[in-house]
Parts: structure tokens; C-alpha cells; sequence
């Protein structure tokens, strides 16, 4: 198997205040000071970016940006753009969310020039993808996915480094208490490393990680991450308290395809 570094990250999405955001950033580069063979990101509010990126500054956290514009700069009033992220201390940006798309009006096009500019500054893209629950009914998952990867990622180059994250979102799942089954998971992640393998190459397809994100929880993760091509997890409200993610992030330690096929261990 490939030695895939698991990684999981917490969106915040629009929570916390930045005295809160700090709190809950101190709180979590204590509790996980001794984790070892796992990277961990968190995505604060825009507001509170420069704040939690000083506090983590050094740690075995990093930071990023839950969304941003393609243009460098100009008259685009509300967003914020891969320089001023990186600025703020980000190295990490979260890009086509699912809430972004049904809110917001993210398309796949919207979401291509969105991974070019991350990638243009160094900001590495958290790829999100997934299918509606109608979507899944239908039998159309395999179809969405792919429509989303070829278009998200048309142009995309691979220089021999995995700058590039997948988070495979089934939006059925966020938010609604819902989990897809560990079986439903890899299978999706199965499909999404092979058709990354056709576009890009079995060295691209085995070195990018792709994630899982859909109410992750300390009670499921453990499952999920017995699977094969589950590299780690893109978390939200289970993020939100520095316990619960630090939990997780033991969990995925001890549970994870970086240990040379062993399987998953207690906490």
C-alpha cells in the first residue's frame, strides 16, 4: 500500500469569533502537541485567520482559508484573494465546498480557476466533491463525480508533487447526522484515485490523499479509515470543540493507512 500521510482538517465554516477562534486554537495545539504521523488543519472565519495562524505558528497545525477568489486583486467586493490568505499565515485553502456550490453559486468552472490561483500562490487546494442525495437515488453518483474532477481540475498539471487534496463530500451527508458507510466511502474513493489515475497517472493517483467528509464523528471514524483509500477526513461540527477534534485526530493516528497495512489500533 501506499504511504499516504493521513491528514484531516476542520472547517469552522461561520463559527467562532476570533477571541473564541483563539481560544479554541490554544486549546488544540495543547492537546495534540504529541501527535505524531498525521497532519492537521484548521479553516477559521476569514476574521480570524491572522490571529489562530500566529498562535499555531510552529505547531503540528496548519492553516487555510475556506474559500477564495481567482483574481489577484481588483473590484470584487467580499472576497479575498490566494495572496491576501497566504498573507494572513494560510498554506492550505478549502475550494468547491458543497455549501459553496448550493448557496453560493460555485460551479466546477467557478471552482477550476479557483484551484489554479491556490495553486499559482502555494496555497495547497482542498478539491471538494460529491453528490446530491436525488443524485445518489438516481444511480448518478459515479457520473457527478466524474463531471466534477475533469471539470475542476481541466489544466491541471502534475509536477511530480501531490500539491493537491480531494474531499470527497456526499452532501447527503454534511450536516444531516448522515454518514455514507465505510463500503459506500471507498468505493466512491476507489473510483475518484482510478479516474485521477486515468487523467494524471498511477504516480499522481497514489500520492494524492483523498479525504472523506460528511458528519465524521469519534463513533465512525474508526471505520472509515479502515479503508483503503480513505486517507483522513474533512470534519464540521465536530471541529468546532477542541475535544472531540483532538479525539479524532488520536483516532486517525492510530487508525491509518501510513502504518504499513496494520489495523486499526484502540484509543
Amino acid at each position: 500500500m501506499n504511504r499516504r500521510m493521513p491528514l484531516i482538517a476542520g472547517n469552522w465554516k461561520m463559527h467562532k469569533t476570533g477571541s473564541q477562534a483563539v481560544e479554541a486554537a490554544h486549546e488544540l495545539k495543547s492537546r495534540i502537541a504529541s501527535a505524531q504521523n498525521v497532519e492537521v488543519m484548521v479553516a477559521p472565519t476569514f476574521t480570524a485567520l491572522f490571529q489562530v495562524a500566529q498562535i499555531l505558528k510552529g505547531s503540528n497545525i496548519a492553516v487555510g482559508g475556506q474559500n477564495l477568489h481567482w483574481e489577484h486583486q481588483g473590484a470584487y467586493t467580499g472576497e479575498i484573494s490566494a495572496e491576501m490568505l497566504t498573507d494572513a499565515g494560510c498554506s492550505h485553502v478549502i475550494i468547491g465546498h458543497s455549501e459553496r456550490r448550493q448557496y453560493f453559486g460555485e460551479t466546477d468552472e467557478t471552482v477550476n480557476k479557483k484551484i489554479k490561483a491556490a495553486l499559482n500562490s502555494h496555497l495547497i487546494p482542498f478539491f471538494c466533491i460529491g453528490e446530491s442525495e436525488s443524485e445518489r437515488e438516481s444511480g448518478n453518483t459515479f457520473s457527478v463525480l466524474d463531471k466534477q474532477v475533469r471539470d475542476g481540475l481541466n489544466g491541471f498539471t502534475f509536477d511530480g508533487q501531490a500539491n493537491l487534496v480531494v474531499a470527497y463530500e456526499p452532501v447527503w451527508a454534511i450536516g444531516t447526522g448522515k454518514t455514507a458507510s465505510r463500503e459506500q466511502a471507498q468505493e466512491a474513493h476507489q473510483f475518484i484515485r482510478g479516474l485521477l489515475e486515468n487523467l494524471f497517472g498511477k504516480a499522481f493517483a497514489s500520492a494524492v490523499r483523498i479525504l472523506y467528509g460528511g458528519s465524521v464523528k469519534p463513533d465512525n471514524v474508526k471505520a472509515l479509515m479502515e479503508m483503503p483509500d480513505v486517507d483522513g477526513a474533512l470534519v464540521g461540527g465536530a471541529s468546532l470543540d477542541p475535544e472531540t477534534f483532538s479525539k479524532l485526530v488520536f483516532l486517525i493516528t492510530n487508525c491509518s493507512n501510513f502504518k504499513d497495512d496494520n489495523p486499526c489500533q484502540s484509543f
